[in-house]
């Protein structure tokens, strides 16, 4: 049915479809955007993460946190303009795909809309 789609990057699942601009898998619920060119062994490329202004982002980054953000349990938040260090790019839950440590709070994951590159 879906002859000229690529597998799955993630699960290597044939039973891949196009949604806009995004593919998609039912087997593992994998969402890649395709790229132009990729390579013979299936692999098209890593995946691209931009923050709050347009920046590509990529391991080892700092990036400012650009809005005060609620941290459940904490009585304090995250204020605007809190440096991360040294983050880590994921494949997170509900589109939180930077993993990082922040310092008075510890170990925790961040939206890329909500970061800027510093």
């Amino acid at each position: 049915m879906n002859e000229n789609l690529p597998p799955c990057p993630r699960c290597s699942s044939e039973y891949t479809y196009a949604m806009d601009a995004l593919m998609l898998c039912p087997e593992c619920g994998n969402e890649w955007t395709p790229v132009e060119g990729g390579g013979p062994d299936g692999a098209a490329g890593e995946r691209v993460v931009k923050d709050a202004v347009g920046n590509v982002l990529s391991d080892g980054d700092t990036v400012t946190v650009v809005k005060a953000l609620k941290v459940k349990g904490s009585p304090s938040g995250i204020k605007a303009g809190t440096k991360v260090r040294n983050i880590r790019l994921v494949d997170g839950v509900d589109g939180h795909d930077i993993d990082c440590r922040i310092d008075g709070f510890g170990a925790m994951q961040l939206k890329s809309g909500v970061v800027k590159k510093a």
